[in-house]
C-alpha cells in the first residue's frame, strides 16, 4: 500500500469523499453479487454466471480492502455497508433483472460497466498523486470484469459483438451493456 502525503487539509478532505463513495459502490457490489447469487438457477447457464460472479465479487473483496486501508490511512473512517442497496434504476432502465440468469449476467454487466466508468471519471479528480494509481488500478479490474462478463455470454452462445471504442465511458456506456 503507497504511503498517502497530501499538501494540504483540502485535498484530504476531497480525496477522503471519493474513496468513500468508492468504498459505499464496492459494499454496493458485494451485496449484490450475493442478493443475486440466490436467484440464480442450477442449470449450466446458472452455474457458469454464479462461478463468474463469485470471481468478480472476491476482487470487490480486495478492492474495499484497499480502499477501507487507505480511507484508515488518510485519518478517516470508513463508510460502512448497509444491509440492502436499490437497484431499482438499472431494472428500471432495463439494463437487467433478476428473472433469469441471463439478465442478472446484465445486470451484473450495467454494474460493473459503471463501476469502471466512475473509477476513471473519479480518479480524474483524486489530488492526492499515490491515489490515482490505486483507482486507475481498480478501474482496470472493473473494466476487465466487465469484458468478462460479456465473453461469457458469447461462450454461452449469445453473440455480442467487440465494443468499437478504446476507452469505457459515460458517452459510450451504451455500447458496453445489454438490455433485457
Amino acid at each position: 500500500m503507497p504511503t498517502f502525503v497530501t499538501s494540504s487539509a483540502a485535498d484530504l478532505e476531497n480525496d477522503l469523499e471519493i474513496l468513500n463513495n468508492a468504498l459505499y459502490f464496492e459494499h454496493q457490489g458485494i451485496w449484490a453479487y450475493d442478493f443475486a447469487a440466490g436467484k440464480l438457477s442450477n442449470t449450466d447457464v446458472g452455474q457458469a454466471v454464479l462461478a463468474l460472479a463469485l470471481e468478480n465479487q472476491a476482487d470487490h473483496k480486495q478492492h474495499r480492502h484497499t480502499l477501507a486501508l487507505a480511507v484508515r490511512d488518510l485519518g478517516g473512517t470508513p463508510v460502512q455497508p448497509e444491509s440492502s442497496y436499490d437497484l431499482s434504476s438499472y431494472l428500471d432502465k432495463g439494463e437487467g433483472n433478476l428473472d433469469s440468469d441471463v439478465n442478472i449476467a446484465k445486470l451484473a454487466l450495467a454494474l460493473e460497466t459503471d463501476a469502471a466508468i466512475a473509477y476513471v471519471t473519479e480518479a480524474s479528480k483524486l489530488r492526492i498523486p499515490s491515489l490515482i494509481a490505486v483507482s486507475a488500478g481498480i478501474g482496470s479490474i472493473e473494466s476487465i470484469h466487465a469484458a468478462r462478463i460479456r465473453a461469457a455470454f458469447n461462450s454461452l452462445g449469445v453473440k455480442i459483438p467487440v465494443v468499437p471504442s478504446t476507452i469505457m465511458s459515460a458517452e459510450n456506456r451504451d455500447l458496453w451493456i445489454l438490455k433485457v
